[in-house]
C-alpha cells in the first residue's frame, strides 16, 4: 500500500488519505514525499475541494522520531525545509482544504492540519504542539499558524507547555469548525466537502483568495483586493447558469468555467 493515497471522487472531492497505521501515520522522510507528490497533483486537477485525513485511528503523530534519531544535523535541517514546503503546498493549494482529525495530531500531525484552511475533529481527538518536551520547536510552521489563528497568548501557552488538547477545548479555542463523535466524523467531512463542492469552483477559489488577502491587506487596499478576487468570477460561464437556474427555478450545473 502507498504511504499516502488520493482519491477524487465523481463530484470533486479530492480525498488525501496517510496510510501508515501502524505508526500512526507518523511522518518520515518518505511519507513525505508521497504526501508532496499527491498535492503537486491535486493542484493541476479538477478537484473543487480537498478532505486530508489519517488512516486507522490517528490522523498523524507527528515526526517519525524512531526515523529522526538516526538523522544526521544536516539531514534533519533538509527535512524541516522540505516539510515546510509540503505544508506551504497544502496551504497554497487553489481549492479549499479540510483537515478531518481522528485520534491523535501531535508535532507534525498538528502542524499538517493548521496548514489546513478548515479543521474538523472527532471527539475523542488529542493534538498539540508538543515539541519542546523534545528540547525543540515547531519546525513547519506551526508557531507561524497557530498564532494567527489563536493568538499569540494562546499559541505560546500551547506551544511553551507542550499542551494535549482535547476536542472540546480546541473547539472552544477556534481550533475546529466543529467536533463530531467519533463515529460521525469522516461522513460529516464529506458531507462538508460535497456542500462546498456543489458551489461555483471558480467561484469558490476566488472566495479562498480573498479571504487569504484579508489577513495581508488592511483598508481599502483589502476592499481593492476583493474586488479583484470577484472580478474573475464575472466572465465565467457557471455565473451565467445560476442567474439562469434561478430564472428556471431550478439547481444550477456548475462545470467550473
Amino acid at each position: 500500500m502507498s504511504l499516502s493515497t488520493l482519491t477524487i471522487t465523481p463530484d470533486g472531492i479530492a480525498i488525501l488519505q496517510l496510510n501508515r497505521p501502524e505508526a500512526k501515520n507518523a511522518i518520515s522522510v518518505a511519507l513525505l514525499d508521497s504526501i508532496w507528490h499527491q498535492l503537486k497533483e491535486i493542484g493541476s486537477s479538477a478537484a473543487r475541494v480537498v478532505v486530508v485525513k489519517g488512516s486507522g485511528d490517528s490522523f498523524s503523530a507527528g515526526a517519525d522520531l524512531k526515523e529522526r534519531i538516526t538523522m544526521s544535523p544536516d539531514a534533519v535541517k533538509q527535512f524541516l525545509n522540505d516539510i515546510r514546503d509540503c505544508f506551504l503546498e497544502l496551504e497554497n493549494l487553489p481549492q479549499p482544504t479540510i483537515a478531518c482529525i481522528n485520534g491523535f495530531a501531535f508535532g507534525g500531525g498538528l502542524e499538517l492540519a493548521l496548514s489546513c484552511d478548515i479543521r474538523y475533529a472527532g471527539e475523542s481527538s488529542v493534538v498539540g504542539l508538543t515539541e519542546t518536551k523534545l528540547g525543540i520547536i515547531p519546525g513547519a510552521g506551526g508557531t507561524q499558524r497557530l498564532t494567527k489563528l489563536l493568538g499569540k497568548s494562546i499559541a505560546l501557552e500551547w506551544i511553551a507547555r507542550a499542551k494535549k488538547i482535547g476536542a472540546s477545548e480546541g473547539l472552544a479555542k477556534g481550533l475546529y469548525q466543529e467536533v463530531f463523535s467519533d463515529s460521525e466524523l469522516e461522513t460529516s467531512c464529506l458531507a462538508i466537502a460535497l456542500d462546498i463542492a456543489e458551489s461555483a469552483p471558480v467561484a469558490v477559489r476566488a472566495a479562498k483568495k480573498a479571504v487569504n488577502g484579508a489577513l495581508s491587506y488592511g483598508g481599502r487596499s483589502a476592499l481593492d483586493w476583493e474586488r479583484l478576487c470577484y472580478a474573475e468570477t464575472l466572465p465565467t460561464k457557471d455565473r451565467l447558469e445560476a442567474l439562469l437556474a434561478f430564472k428556471e427555478k431550478r439547481k444550477p450545473k456548475f462545470i467550473g468555467e
